[in-house]
């Protein structure tokens, strides 16, 4: 279910279908360490959406593949980052026309932690200009308390390590350099930091964690875990309504 390959006559029968719901994924294009490709949290965003809007039947819109990756700094060659700001507008603007074409329900999927934060201010727009459309954000990484784990088993400021050298593994094993696994990895130098501190400054190599350990077997099942949690917070949001029906634009209560 690609939004691109659908016809005009066709998307509004698609979101009939589906309470009027489009999938958004939003992913990076930044540096992952001397042993993974840099296009690591589009791909993922690009195969796990694609996975639950099959499975759903929730149309998905096409990848962003670039994100807020400023905190990896220019240290290393690959990133390629936008402004919070300009992720914040481009959202936006992707949500309104998304809204001139029937959507309602838009739920995006956001692989890249540092996102997080552009995303819901673009989900606060959204709302607060369009009293029927509500807006959801998951991120992959805590899409439940198993894939949490996964991800954050090396190191709670994590990046490139076990978790996504093993789903690059399983999904698109192009992504991964096999003879540089051995040398990558890094601890997690972050414990008990007051600041948050770019890449530069907290890892040798762009890598927090321990890829040395990867496996396609790992990836694979991490990547099941999260097509199942992901396609089941969907289905509830293809069901669930506004606990109170209350407009945004109502007159202040006296």
């Amino acid at each position: 279910m690609f939004w691109s390959q659908r016809t005009w006559s066709e998307l509004p029968v698609d979101l009939a279908a589906v309470q009027y719901s489009a999938i958004l994924p939003v992913g990076a294009t930044e540096q992952h360490g001397p042993h993974l490709g840099c296009g690591v949290d589009a791909v993922l965003a690009d195969r796990l959406c694609a996975a639950v809007a099959a499975r759903t039947g929730v149309p998905m819109l096409p990848t962003l593949p670039y994100g807020c990756s400023l905190g990896h700094s220019q240290r290393w060659p690959g990133t390629i980052g936008v402004q919070p700001t300009t992720l914040i507008e481009l959202v936006v603007q992707i949500g309104e026309w998304a809204y001139h074409s029937g959507v309602r329900r838009l739920f995006m999927v956001n692989t890249h932690v540092t996102n997080a934060a552009p995303l819901r201010c673009s989900l606060e727009m959204l709302r607060a200009k369009h009293d029927d459309l509500m807006v959801a954000l998951f991120n992959s990484a805590t899409l439940s308390a198993r894939v949490r784990e996964f991800n954050v088993a090396d190191g709670d400021d994590w990046h490139a390590n076990n978790a996504e050298t093993s789903l690059m593994l399983a999904i698109a094993p192009e992504l991964v350099r096999p003879s540089a696994l051995r040398q990558a990895d890094d601890p997690d130098r972050t414990a008990g930091l007051v600041f948050s501190h770019p890449v530069n400054r907290t890892s040798t190599n762009g890598v927090t964690g321990t890829p040395s350990v990867a496996t396609a077997a790992q990836g694979q099942r991490a990547f099941d875990w999260m097509v199942d949690d992901l396609s089941a917070l969907i289905e509830r949001g293809l069901r669930e309504t506004p606990p109170l029906d209350h407009s945004y634009f109502s007159p202040a209560v006296p």
